[in-house]
């Protein structure tokens, strides 16, 4: 049997949001994911991450929004397919793949 797992994380970041549109795909790409989708008109990207040995690539939802002229809102969801086998090896890990994310992210913006 099959279900997601889900996870949810909101952020302020201070720095415009073209900036941080832009740093995105950038950090997306070092760590080797794929965006699937984007939409520039709501700032939002829909990225896949790499599976791994009893792990399922997880889906993440990453939105922006302009709080005012310095600071950005991201809010993530990802959610990733388990299975009564792989949950116990796979828990925990939709929480990192967005904790690499934000951690990438902060690493090339601050860079």
């Amino acid at each position: 049997m099959a279900y997601l797992r889900e996870e949810k994380e909101n952020l302020e970041v201070l720095f415009p949001l073209n900036a941080v549109w832009e740093a995105i795909p950038k950090a997306v790409a070092k760590i080797e994911w794929t965006i699937q989708e984007t939409n520039e008109e709501t700032h939002t990207l829909k990225i896949k991450t790499k599976g791994a040995f009893l792990s399922y690539p997880s889906k993440l939802t990453v939105n922006l929004s302009k709080v005012d002229e310095k600071t950005t809102r991201m809010s993530i969801a990802a959610e990733t397919p388990v299975t009564t086998i792989t949950s116990v090896a796979d828990y925990g890990r939709t929480r990192e793949r967005i904790e690499v994310l934000v951690a990438t992210l902060a690493k090339m913006m601050s860079g």
